[in-house]
């Protein structure tokens, strides 16, 4: 399991980023919230949406199989 985490702050796209623990793409500590430890990214950008985010997507370098390119949630 690793643990995953969510960018607070939109990127330039208006997405709210996933990211693995570790991934070089890494915002700063305070832009972070902390989503739990899951076996795939799924869960951790469901568990994202479940706490009211929209327009969450994985991060194109830790994430793939959760980056949607071009998606937005309606």
């Amino acid at each position: 399991m690793s643990a995953f985490y969510l960018n607070k702050v939109k990127d330039d796209n208006g997405f709210h980023i996933v990211h693995k623990d570790g991934c070089d793409l890494m915002p700063e500590p305070e832009e972070l919230v902390y989503l739990g430890e899951f076996d795939v990214c799924m869960l951790a950008v469901a568990k994202a949406k479940g706490m009211g985010y929209r327009n969450v997507n994985g991060c194109s370098n830790c994430n793939k199989p959760c980056f949607y390119e071009g998606y937005v949630d309606k």
